[in-house]
C-alpha cells in the first residue's frame, strides 16, 4: 500500500511536530479500514505521519456489497487535507509522489511555471517510462507475474504475457526500430488492432526516446493520411488484419491507401502478420515493408535510453480532429508520476491485482489505463479485442471479470447502456461469479443515473462516474477510493476535484457560479503534471484554444455545476447547451429526464432552431429491445416525464424513436449530426463513428416524422 502511504506522507513532510492519524474507520464506509486496534478519531490536519502498509487493508468485495454507510469523518478530512496541499503546495505534493518512480537523474526543480501556460514539471530530471513500466518490476522479482492478458473473443484466443516476456519482446522491438534508423525524438506511427504487439510497439518507442503516435484502427485511408502527413513518422508499425465482430478489416490495404494519399512517405513499414483462419498475410512493398517476425528474429536486447522528464512520450490526435490536425503532446515524467499515483489513490487497485479498461488503444483511455498506468503500478492489464455485446453475447464482461480475477473496471456509459438494452434483467450474469470484483468506474460522457443504478444492481459493486479528457490523461474529477471518498455519492455527479486540479465553475464574465448554477467548468493554472504540455507543431493554437477565453484558467469547454457536497456534475459540452427563450438548459439534464422512462434505453437531446424561442429541444430515443407497447403512447409519456422533472420551461414537445444512436468508438454520441439532420442541413458522418450505417435508420425515422432530409449527394460537400 505504498501509494496510500505516499498520499498520507504528503500531509506531513514539512512539519516536525507531527501526530499519528488514529481513527476507527467504519467497516461499512470507506474502501480502506483499520484492522489493528483503534483509538478515538482525531482530526486530520497539515501534519500527519506516514502510515505503514500493515495498518490498512482493502475491503473485500463482499464487505462493500453487504455494508454501506458514509465514510468516516477522518477519511473525509484526509481527502480534504490531501487535496488542499496539492493546490497550495503542488511542488511538494508531486515531488513526493515522484519518489515512487525510478529516476536516472533526480530533477533540479519540480515545477517551473515561468512561461505559463507552458508549465514544466521535474525540470532536469531524467527517467524512462518503459523502464518504469517493465524493467524495474522484473528487477524486483516480479518477472513471472502476468503483465498483459489479451482476451480476443473475435479470434477465440486468450494470451498471457509475463513481465519477463514483455521485457524480452519490448527490448528486441526497440532494437528493431533502432536498426531501421529510429532515433530519440523521431515519430513512429502505430496503426494496429487491439493486440499485444501494439502495446509492445508503444513501450519500445518509449524505451529509445522515440515519440509514438498510435492511431485508432478504425480510421480509413483518408484520415490516416492526414495523421501521417502531420506527424511525419520515420517508421509505421501495422498489421495485416483486424476483426470487428465477424468482419475482417484489412489494415495493410488501408495503410497502403493512406501512404499513397500522403505527401509524407515513411522510410519503413513493419507489418505484423496475425495468424487466423480468416486472415491472409499482407502483401509487402519491396524495399519499404518488412514483417515484424523477420525483423524480430535478428534483433537483440536494447537497453533503455534516459530521457528528460519534459521530453515527449507520445502525441495523440483528439477524436474530433477535423481540418488542421490537433495532437496533444504528453511529457514523460509528469505522465508517469500521476498515472502511477492514480492506480491506488483514485481507483483503489493494489499492486499485482488485475485491472480491466474496456476501451481502445487509439483513445486516451487506452494509452493511460490499458497500457501505462497499470504497467507502471505493476498491475495485470486486460487487453480486450471484442464488444460489450455480440462477441458473442452480453455475457462478455462478466466472463472477463470472473476468468481474469479483475478487481476494478473502467468502461464508457455507452457500453453499459448497450448491455442494459440487450440484457435489461441481467440474465447473462447468472452463470458467472465475481466475488473479488470491487469497483466499476464510468467515463467518456455524462452518465445518467438510470444506467449508473442499473450497473450497481447488476454488478453489485460501487459504480463511480468520473470525468476527464484527452488533454488531461487522467481524471479531473472523480471518487478517490484510496482517500476514502464516499463510494455511493449522489447520482448525476462525476465526483470531487482530483488532487492537483483547482476546479471552478464560472460564468462568461469569470465570476464564480452559485451552487447548482450551470456554468463553464475551468481549472486554475498550473495544471497537474500529466496534462498536455502543448499541441504538436501548434504552440500558438495551444494558447488560443485552451487559455484565451478565461485567462489564468484551462478551459475544459464543458459545462456543469457544483453541488452542496462539493461534487461536480458535468452536463454537456459548452456548445451543446440549449438556449430556450433565454433559459440555458443542458442536453445532459434533459437526457436524464428522458431516461426516467423505463422503456428508454438511450437518448440524445439536440436543439432545433425556433423563430420565437431561439431553440427548442428535440428528443431522439432508442427503446429497450423487449418493448412492445405502442410508440405513440411511449412518446407522450416521455414528454410528460420531461415536463415533470425539468418543467414547462424546457418546451420539450417532440420525440423521435430511432433504432440506434450514432456513437464514436470512444462512446460519445454525435449530437452535431443529429442536430443537422433535424435542422434540414447537410452533415458529414464523423470518421470516428463506430457504424456509419446507423444513419440509414435515423434518416428513415426523421422522414417518417415529417422532416426533410438533405439528399445524399449534398452531404459530404
Amino acid at each position: 500500500m505504498q501509494a496510500l502511504r505516499t498520499c498520507v506522507r504528503q500531509l506531513s513532510s514539512s512539519s516536525k511536530n507531527v501526530r499519528r492519524l488514529q481513527s476507527s474507520v467504519s467497516s461499512t464506509g470507506s474502501c480502506i479500514r483499520r484492522h489493528k486496534s483503534t483509538q478515538p478519531e482525531q482530526d486530520v490536519d497539515d501534519s500527519v505521519v506516514a502510515i505503514s502498509d500493515s495498518d490498512f487493508q482493502v475491503q473485500s468485495s463482499s464487505e462493500i456489497k453487504d455494508r454501506h454507510v458514509k465514510s468516516s469523518g477522518a477519511y473525509r478530512r484526509l481527502y480534504e487535507a490531501v487535496y488542499r496541499r496539492s493546490i497550495d503546495r503542488p511542488d511538494e505534493f508531486w515531488g513526493e509522489a515522484a519518489e515512487d518512480i525510478h529516476w536516472f537523474k533526480r530533477w533540479d526543480k519540480v515545477l517551473d511555471n515561468s512561461e505559463e501556460p507552458f508549465t514544466k514539471w521535474f525540470v532536469g530530471g531524467k527517467m524512462n517510462t518503459c523502464y518504469n513500466c517493465v524493467d524495474r518490476h522484473v528487477e524486483r522479482g516480479f518477472g513471472n507475474q502476468t503483465a498483459i492478458i489479451h482476451d480476443s473473443p473475435v479470434t477465440q484466443s486468450i494470451r498471457h504475457i509475463t513481465f519477463k516476456e514483455l521485457l524480452s519482446e519490448v527490448s528486441q522491438f526497440a532494437s528493431v526500430l533502432v536498426n531501421r534508423g529510429v532515433e530519440k525524438g523521431d515519430r513512429v506511427l502505430i496503426y494496429m488492432p487491439m493486440i499485444p504487439e501494439a502495446v509492445i510497439a508503444m513501450l519500445a518507442c518509449a524505451r529509445i526516446g522515440a515519440i509514438h503516435s498510435l492511431v485508432f484502427g478504425g480510421f480509413a485511408s483518408k484520415e490516416l493520411a492526414v495523421r501521417i502527413n502531420h506527424a511525419e513518422p520515420k517508421v509505421i508499425v501495422s498489421a495485416n488484419c483486424g476483426m470487428e465482430v465477424k468482419k475482417v478489416i484489412n489494415y495493410k490495404t488501408l495503410l497502403d491507401g493512406a501512404i499513397e494519399l500522403s505527401d509524407h512517405k515513411p522510410q519503413t513499414c513493419i507489418i505484423y502478420n496475425r495468424k487466423h483462419a480468416e486472415f491472409k498475410d499482407a502483401t509487402l512493398v519491396k524495399g519499404r515493408d518488412f514483417t515484424y517476425t523477420d525483423l524480430m528474429e535478428k534483433a537483440k536486447f536494447h537497453d533503455c535510453v534516459p530521457v528528460l522528464a519534459t521530453d515527449p512520450l507520445y502525441i495523440l490526435y483528439t477524436s474530433g480532429t477535423t481540418g488542421t490536425p490537433k495532437a496533444v503532446v504528453r511529457p514523460n515524467g509528469g505522465h508517469a508520476v500521476v498515472l502511477n499515483w492514480s492506480m491506488f489513490t483514485l481507483y483503489g487497485v493494489n499492486k499485482h491485482e488485475a485491472w480491466f479498461a474496456a476501451s481502445d488503444l487509439g483513445w486516451v483511455v487506452g494509452h493511460s489505463y490499458i497500457t501505462y498506468a497499470p504497467l507502471l503500478h505493476c498491475n495485470t492489464t486486460v487487453l480486450y479485442e471484442g464488444k460489450p455485446t455480440g462477441t458473442p453475447d452480453p455475457s462478455s464482461f462478466y466472463r472477463i471479470l470472473q476468468d481474469h480475477n479483475v478487481v476494478a473496471m473502467f468502461v464508457a456509459p455507452t457500453a453499459m447502456r448497450a448491455l442494459r438494452r440487450e440484457d435489461p434483467h441481467g440474465n447473462y450474469s447468472a452463470d458467472y461469479s465475481i466475488p473479488n470484483f470491487r469497483y466499476m468506474f464510468l467515463a467518456g460522457e455524462h452518465c445518467d443515473h438510470e444506467t449508473l443504478e442499473w450497473v450497481r444492481d447488476r454488478f453489485q459493486v460501487p459504480c463511480l462516474d468520473h470525468w476527464w479528457q484527452t488533454e488531461t490523461a487522467s481524471a479531473i474529477t472523480g471518487t478517490c477510493v484510496g482517500l476514502g471518498n464516499e463510494l455511493y455519492p449522489q447520482t448525476g455527479v462525476a465526483g470531487k476535484p482530483i488532487p492537483g486540479f483547482d476546479v471552478r465553475i464560472i460564468r462568461n464574465d469569470m465570476t464564480e457560479c452559485n451552487v447548482g448554477e450551470l456554468g463553464n467548468i475551468v481549472a486554475k493554472l498550473p495544471l497537474p503534471p500529466c496534462n498536455l504540455s502543448t499541441l504538436f507543431q501548434g504552440d500558438d493554437r495551444f494558447k488560443e484554444l485552451y487559455f484565451s477565453k478565461f485567462p489564468g484558467y484551462y478551459d475544459t469547454m464543458d459545462s456543469g455545476f457544483i453541488t452542496d457536497e462539493g461534487n461536480i456534475a458535468v452536463m454537456a459540452r459548452s456548445d451543446d447547451v440549449i438556449n430556450v427563450a433565454g433559459h440555458r438548459l443542458s442536453t445532459g439534464g434533459l437526457e436524464e429526464a428522458v431516461l426516467e422512462h423505463d422503456d428508454v434505453a438511450e437518448a440524445a437531446v439536440v436543439g432545433m432552431p425556433d423563430e420565437l424561442k431561439g431553440h427548442v429541444p428535440l428528443g431522439i430515443c432508442v427503446l429497450n429491445s423487449d418493448v412492445r407497447r405502442p410508440h405513440d403512447v411511449i412518446i407522450k409519456e416521455i414528454i410528460s416525464k420531461v415536463r415533470q422533472y425539468v418543467g414547462p420551461v424546457a418546451s420539450f414537445k417532440e420525440v423521435i424513436l430511432v433504432p440506434r444512436l450514432p456513437k464514436t468508438r470512444s462512446g460519445k454520441i454525435a449530437r452535431n449530426t443529429l442536430a443537422a439532420i433535424a435542422a434540414g442541413k447537410p452533415y458529414t458522418i464523423p470518421v470516428t463513428i463506430e457504424d456509419p450505417k446507423v444513419y440509414i435508420g435515423i434518416e428513415e425515422a426523421f422522414t417518417k416524422a415529417g422532416y426533410k432530409i438533405v439528399p445524399n449527394d449534398q452531404k459530404n460537400q
